[in-house]
């Protein structure tokens, strides 16, 4: 480690504050053979733990280093190994929690430049997410009063680009595991002040992993486009005729009595069934995730819809 960036180091970790000057001097002398070294990094990690209120200029170096550090540095390059993800996981909490919103960034920047990472990393990172939405705390929310119980536009776009992330379990593809933690946080927000971003989110993940885990193909760019119009647009005829159609389910009878279960899952799977590629056992697992709250709620609706519009467009 060149003694330049040491001293440095050792100046932020004394004050706790970093400026965006000694920002640019850590940048030019850290990257001053092209590479961070293994000591540096340990340093850029001691830097961020002092950090109260770390500056932009410090989250996009320290996002930068350690993910280029972590993904071409170590090896293999470009690939994530379980040691390294143990290592990673292990520095951004270092105080039993992951607690800076630069720390999950760090994790999504990883996913998104590596080929591939190992499941305890997303499975990591992912129940960071759940658990910030779920108990009001966590590092995707600063600032205002925090509450549980509903999902933030910055919570859904930090699920995304880790859903669709190019290292992600099923790369630019939500997986079986990924699109039952939608339907968890969606069964535990129903309540709550939800940002627009995750409806769409919830309808496109799931949708993706019906309709591309039996071939292994992502959606398409297309098709995601397609998605994003229908949920800007209700007026399509198909759609409100699927909406009334799964809303009569949950209607009661003359005496305040839901129709019974089985009823209502025959129904399910006659929806769901005019959809395209969606097998026996993934209806089996739809029916079980959509049963579970009881009812057929929006987010459900907005759902069958879609697949519903998608097995008429081909």
């Amino acid at each position: 480690m060149s003694m330049h960036f040491s001293e440095i180091a050792e100046q932020a970790l004394a004050d706790g504050e970093i400026c965006s000057d000694d920002v640019l001097a850590l940048r030019q002398a850290g990257w001053a053979n092209g590479r961070i070294d293994p000591e540096q990094a340990e340093v850029i990690f001691a830097i961020n733990g002092r950090l109260d209120a770390p500056s932009r200029e410090w989250a996009d170096f320290f996002i930068e280093a350690i993910g280029e550090y972590v993904v071409n540095q170590l090896e293999p390059r470009g690939y994530v190994t379980e040691g390294n993800a143990d290592w990673l996981i292990a520095h951004v909490e270092r105080d039993g929690r992951l607690h800076s919103i630069t720390e999950l960034e760090l994790l999504v920047r990883v996913f998104e430049k590596a080929l591939n990472v190992p499941d305890s990393l997303r499975t990591y990172a992912l129940r960071q997410i759940e658990d910030a939405v779920l108990t009001g705390v966590g590092p995707t929310r600063c600032g205002g009063e925090l509450a549980a119980g509903n999902v933030t536009a910055a919570e859904a776009q930090i699920m995304r680009r880790i859903l669709f992330a190019s290292g992600s379990e099923r790369p630019a593809g939500v997986s079986r595991r990924e699109a039952e933690m939608l339907f968890r946080i969606k069964d535990e927000t129903l309540q709550g002040e939800n940002a627009a971003e995750w409806k769409r989110l919830f309808v496109q993940g799931v949708a993706n992993y019906l309709q591309g885990f039996t071939s292994h193909t992502p959606m398409s760019r297309e098709r995601a486009a397609q998605l994003e119009a229908f949920m800007n647009d209700r007026t399509s005829s198909v759609g409100g005729f699927m909406v009334r159609a799964v809303r009569s389910i949950a209607t009661v009878n003359r005496k305040g009595i839901v129709f019974g279960r089985k009823e209502a899952k025959a129904s399910f799977a006659s929806l769901a069934q005019m959809a395209v590629r969606v097998t026996n056992d993934e209806q089996t697992w739809l029916d079980d995730r959509i049963d579970a709250n009881g009812k057929v709620d929006e987010y459900d609706e907005a759902l069958l819809t879609f697949l519903a519009e998608d097995g008429h467009t081909h």
